[in-house]
């Protein structure tokens, strides 16, 4: 158990597929203010194992963010969302912390996220890529896959109207 900074504790643990309904509605007003690309119920459900979750001390989830692999150094943080009433105690960088921590475990060193909130990242350590890129080798890899997470960290043209505004950040672990 965590504790958050009112004295309330929170407690993060690996999402199962039953959090997957709670975790649409914890992202759900993100996606309605347009800080987050909302995913379909399938699209949850077929990444669970890539989720953790936070819960307060009666079990209910206030709080979710997923690591997703995008090649053999490189992993993007998805899906961070914290429910408004626990906004600024903490959950968001607890659960960040074992994303990274899941990371490193994985042997990851690097992690992106396409975000709005580039000021609850720098803080955690991230910066903002810029034009960097990867090996051109690794990016011709890169290309083959289908997910729009690769294509939105490769800057492609396609996914353009999904990132106007955000900040492509980066994090050296």
């Amino acid at each position: 158990m965590v504790n958050g900074e009112n004295g309330s504790g929170f407690s993060i643990r690996r999402a199962r597929t039953s959090d997957v309904p709670r975790i649409q509605e914890l992202v759900e007003p993100l996606v309605q203010r347009r800080i987050l690309l909302g995913k379909e119920m399938v699209t949850l459900y077929e990444a669970v194992q890539e989720f953790r979750v936070a819960q307060d001390a009666s079990g209910e989830l206030i709080g979710c963010g997923a690591l997703h692999v995008m090649w053999s150094d490189l992993g993007e943080v998805r899906t961070l969302a914290v429910s408004d009433e626990w906004l600024g105690k903490g959950i968001g960088h607890a659960l960040l912390d074992r994303l990274e921590g899941d990371a490193r475990e994985l042997g990851l060193n690097r992690l992106f996220c396409l975000t709005f909130e580039v000021g609850f990242f720098a803080r955690n350590g991230f910066v903002d890529m810029g034009e960097e890129t990867v090996d051109p080798l690794v990016y011709t890899q890169l290309l083959r896959s289908h997910d729009e997470g690769v294509a939105e960290f490769l800057d492609l043209a396609r996914v353009k109207p999904n990132t106007l505004g955000n900040t492509r950040m980066l994090k050296r672990l």
